[in-house]
């Protein structure tokens, strides 16, 4: 058969398919009973009957456009319980996610399909127990039934789940202890049981079971152990067991290089001081540390210094020798510090005064003296000094700087306060028995709360005494003072402007672009979280979170902005990107969009964590990415690394569980079952953002470098609906990066964008994962001064696409497979938009030709 009889009959294959959905017994059907039987009626156009199922917003299917692969259906306001005989018929659906809904029971026939990959419950109202016949879903890689009313016990049969990547019941209300059979999920990375009524021990070799193990969360339940049940950590980065009945010593937790530790409100005992014994352990990993609440003595680590990032410490609440204030002036990066009732005695150092970073200060209760050294209250939200014995003036600076903070306390101690503004409701809160003497303070109603064993017009006349003083000192300074300043003030004068900076405007330079953020005050612009709306985030977080959006944190510099990376308070880490181009939307118009973007969510999408309106700046915030781009992966060296030798000896290799097990980041992508993934990933996605949301996104900046893979090596998608947020100023933003530009932008003028220019972009994605060649400006064979569509559609039209195969990879997969992809991409690029396949039907090409599981 000629290759254009071959494209003619594909594409007449995508557009003929038969209306078959209306006939009982069709997954059209099944789906279409489901959205009626849930509450939602055709005039929702959710669904609607004139036209193909597969067409509707969410529903995803093979290539025969018959049968549902995925169904999202998340934050319809389905409620209810699912009835049977609906979406549990779907028999070759392999995701399924129904979240953030008013669900209130499952479907008996759910438990049958034995095809699905991903299932996501969570945020709905789903009570009773998780039935054994969950063990029926073989081949689920990740499990959502967070926020629930999900009781009993987590079932035994979870041990048959022997591909599952992801496990979250956090936020329900589970009883018994850990089941046993959670330790035949071998291939978990992560896990997260917090928030729910769970007690017992560990299962024995708990840790020693899951290899890959990234996160694991058991806050907020009744679980008792040991320290030495840590014995086999393995690859975890992230363990969280605060709230819980673990006790005895910590030291093996410290064995490996975690990067985030909290094991707050338990029950540890033991010499802390002992950690500093472990040699093996690699300080310079961690980021955040909580160990407050417990019951640990001795002396607090000599060794902090050698944690350069760590950004959060809590030690409070625990039984600590007394001792001098720890050294941590090396902790550059810190941002919150509680020492609260750690037996601390002496001065409080004044090297503290460099912890720039710094929003958080808690060392209250303990036996401090001397004065409050001179802190930096740049990015100063939370200080706690009370109950100790300091003395002396409360620096001017933190003075000015109340105002503006969320908390402060500097009860019980012998301060002299020196300002007339305080209200009498704040000395009674942040100041009471902690005033020696008020030098400057008039009016003596504010101190009538004070002691009452002395006569109160003994006090007032005394205050007013005083007030007298005050009053003929003030004139004599101004009288000599105003003309010479001691040296004391001129030292504090400059300090306070040094504290200043924390008003803008704020200026930011990178080696592409200059862009200001305007705002008068960085910590009264808010910073949006979505998941985490009670966190009161500022401007002045994201200062920090970057290092005041230093060059040393830019990931990356992109059409729309930089990208910067950071760790918000409460250890989130994330990426920064700042759309400096400026938009023509209002505040509120941005915020609305960024809103609806957050609510997007798809296991192949970079979710967008949060946002911040910065003056004219639009700054979008999202999960970090851990294993970086396409971009960086396929064409160059690693982020940071500066010659081939830094990495030449890392290696990827496959195992046999999901085929790539991460070694290193030299030959991430020499398989071909590996670029597949990445390309059907990318397909689903761009696939969901065109048919699943409604409207439909246009993404509009298809390239490699917004392909990221996550912590499990999935593919996800960036950048989605951000050309939007610009309104209607986009510029060169709607024609695409070099080298992605389709067609009819060169040919049309003010063409619009369309999902098809998605689709020729996403062909040229699919050209660079099976040739290993850039878009333009790389060497091609045969060919002069050409690009990459070019150079492979030739060869394609000439039955010779063999010839462009990445010899890195052309002897992991059939090379049929390849040449068919190769097809596919041809399709894609063709120069007529209404030629190219939808992202619904590139979807279904690229599974039918899915590698087995030993290639």
């Amino acid at each position: 058969m000629g290759f254009g009889l071959f494209v003619s009959m594909l594409v007449l294959s995508f557009f003929l398919k038969p209306l078959s959905f209306q006939q009982q017994n069709t997954d059209g059907y099944f789906v279409s009973e489901f959205f009626k039987k849930m509450g939602l009626p055709p005039s929702s156009q959710i669904y609607n009957s004139s036209v193909h199922f597969c067409s509707w917003r969410g529903v995803f299917c093979d290539a025969s456009k018959e049968q549902v692969i995925e169904l999202g259906a998340s934050g319809l306001g389905l409620s209810g319980t699912i009835p049977d005989t609906t979406i549990g018929k779907l028999t070759k659906l392999q995701i399924l996610d129904l979240s953030n809904n008013r669900i209130t029971g499952l479907p008996s026939d759910l438990w049958s399909l034995g095809s699905l990959k991903i299932l996501n419950l969570s945020l709905n109202q789903i009570s009773g127990s998780l039935p054994n016949n969950i063990g029926n879903f073989g081949l689920l890689q990740s499990i959502d039934l967070s926020s629930n009313n999900l009781s009993g016990e987590i079932p035994e049969s979870i041990t048959s789940l022997v591909s599952l990547q992801e496990l979250r019941l956090d936020r329900n209300r589970f009883e018994q202890s850990i089941p046993i059979g959670i330790l035949g999920c071998e291939s978990l990375v992560h896990i997260d049981l917090s928030s729910n009524r769970l007690n017992g021990s560990l299962p024995d070799g708990f840790f020693a079971a899951f290899p890959k193990l990234k996160t694991l969360n058991l806050a907020g339940n009744e679980i008792y152990g040991r320290g030495s049940d840590f014995l086999e950590l393995k690859s975890i980065t992230t363990l969280n067991i605060s709230g819980n009945l673990f006790q005895d010593s910590v030291i093996e937790i410290f064995k490996e290089p975690l990067e985030v530790i909290d094991l707050s409100r338990n029950q540890f005992q033991g010499h802390i001081s002992q950690v500093q014994l472990n040699t093996s352990y690699n300080w310079s990993h961690l980021v955040y540390l909580d160990l407050s609440e417990n019951q640990l003595n001795g002396e607090l680590f000599h060794n902090l210094n050698q944690a350069r990032n760590l950004k959060h410490l809590n030690l409070a609440f625990n039984r600590f020798t007394r001792q001098e204030f720890p050294q941590i002036e090396m902790l550059s990066s810190l941002e919150y510090l509680n020492l609260s009732k750690t037996s601390l005695i002496g001065q409080v150092p004044a090297a503290v005064s460099r912890l720039s970073n710094l929003h958080t200060l808690d060392i209250s209760d303990n036996h401090l003296i001397g004065q409050i050294p001179l802190l930096s209250v740049k990015n100063l939200q939370v200080l706690d000094v009370s109950i100790n014995n300091m003395s002396g003036d409360i620096p001017v600076s933190l003075l000015e700087k109340l105002p503006w903070m969320e908390r402060f306390n500097f009860s019980y101690n012998n301060l002299t306060l020196c300002a007339s503004e305080i209200t009498p409701e704040t000395l009674q809160s942040s100041f009471y028995g902690s005033l020696n003497s008020c030098p400057i303070a008039a009016n003596p109603s504010l101190f009538k709360r004070r002691s009452t064993r002395h006569n109160k017009g003994l006090n007032l006349a005394l205050v007013l005494t005083l007030s007298m003083v005050c009053l003929l000192a003030a004139l004599l300074f101004l009288a000599f003072g105003c003309r010479r300043k001691t040296s004391m003030w001129a030292v504090k004068q400059t300090a306070w402007k040094e504290e200043q900076n924390i008003s803008g405007p704020f200026s930011f330079q990178t080696d592409s672009t200059t862009w200001v953020a305007d705002v008068k005050q960085a910590t009264s612009v808010q910073v949006v979280i979505f998941e985490k709306p009670l966190l009161n985030i500022t401007f002045a977080d994201l200062l920090s979170a970057t290092s005041n959006f230093d060059r040393g944190t830019l990931l990356a510099e992109g059409k729309f902005g930089p990208v910067y990376r950071g760790f918000l308070p409460g250890g989130i880490h994330v990426a920064v990107k700042v759309l400096v181009h400026g938009s023509t939307l209002t505040d509120q118009e941005a915020a609305r969009e960024l809103e609806y973007l957050g609510r997007i969510k798809h296991p192949n999408l970079v979710p967008l964590t949060g946002y911040c309106l910065a003056g004219d700046q639009r700054i979008a915030i999202y999960d970090y990415m851990e294993n970086g781009n396409l971009q960086n992966l396929l064409h160059d060296l690693p982020l940071g690394v500066q010659t081939t030798d830094d990495w030449s000896t890392d290696t990827w290799e496959e195992d046999d569980n999901n085929g790539i097990q991460n070694v290193g980041s030299g030959g991430l992508l020499t398989t071909w079952r590996f670029r597949h993934k990445i390309a059907l990933g990318t397909a689903r996605a761009l696939a969901f953002l065109h048919h699943g949301c409604s409207p439909p996104i246009i993404h509009i900046d298809i390239k490699a470098s917004s392909v990221y893979l996550d912590y499990n090596l999935e593919p996800r998608l960036s950048d989605f609906g951000l050309a939007k947020i610009f309104g209607n100023d986009l510029d060169e933003i709607s024609h695409g990066s070099p080298g992605y530009v389709p067609p009819e932008f060169f040919k049309l003028e003010n063409e619009s964008p369309t999902p098809k220019s998605d689709v020729y972009c996403f062909g040229i994605v699919l050209f660079e994962l099976i040739t290993g060649k850039k878009p333009i400006g790389d060497d091609y064979p045969e060919e002069k001064e050409s690009t990459l569509v070019s150079w492979v559609r030739e060869l394609v039209r000439k039955n010779k696409g063999s010839v462009a195969i990445d010899p890195k990879i052309r002897e992991t997969g059939p090379e049929e497979q390849m040449v068919e992809a190769l097809k596919i991409g041809y399709l894609c690029t063709a120069d007529l938009p209404s030629k190219r396949p939808s992202m619904q039907q590139i979807v279904g090409l690229l599974k039918d030709m899915e590698p087995s599981g030993n290639q």
